[in-house]
């Protein structure tokens, strides 16, 4: 199981040492960006031998996308902390979008979540289905009753692509001067809010 190696400390088993793997991920998409991290670079933080990460990922995309999935966990309970009194689409939209044009410039981990080419921060894998996937189950893990308003199959997914479009303009070509966080707010309730509120029909 490769246990030489891990700074004198190894794993119990494969499962700790998957995660120790990950969480070693997530500690140099931190420090370095998702870019510079590689299977080299996590295998010389925990001292081990480059074919012992190969042994659990097959390749750094892979566990990249290991590192994403915990991402979206994490993305999943700060947007539930952020809307966990929010009962209402829109007010739920608004924030959670605010929310990403805000942070995803300086969290990798959220910029990670929202890509799948990890050659660039922001790109058009933006939209593409796995970024619609992932946004989709996030919303999913909120309080609205999405279905109640008539989102759900490719409805769901074409708002979630609207938002995520909306979210890479902003992110890649930001307002100038900046908007404060209450005209951010404004501006995208104007848009965001004839959307859910013309949806039951």
């Amino acid at each position: 199981m490769g246990r030489r190696g891990w700074r004198g400390a190894p794993p119990a088993d494969d499962a700790e040492a998957r995660k120790r793997i990950v969480d070693a991920a997530l500690a140099s998409i931190e420090r370095r960006g998702p870019r510079l991290t590689t299977l080299s670079e996590v295998a010389a933080d925990l001292g081990i031998a480059r074919p012992t990460v190969y042994r659990h990922f097959g390749s750094t995309e892979e566990l990249l996308a290991a590192a994403a999935q915990i991402a979206l966990d994490h993305w999943t309970a700060r947007i539930g902390q952020l809307t966990r009194n929010l009962h209402d689409a829109t007010d739920l939209l608004v924030e959670a979008v605010a929310y990403l044009i805000e942070k995803l410039p300086d969290e990798p981990l959220l910029a990670l979540l929202l890509e799948t080419d990890r050659t660039r921060l922001v790109s058009r894998q933006m939209v593409m289905p796995a970024a619609v996937a992932r946004s989709r189950t996030m919303l999913e893990h909120t309080h609205i009753d999405w279905a109640a308003i008539s989102f759900t199959g490719k409805r769901m997914d074409d708002l979630v692509e609207y938002l995520l479009r909306m979210i890479q303009s902003m992110v890649i070509a930001p307002s100038d001067p900046p908007r404060s966080p209450a005209a951010l707010r404004h501006y995208l309730r104007q848009w965001i809010g004839p959307v859910t509120a013309g949806a039951v029909s």
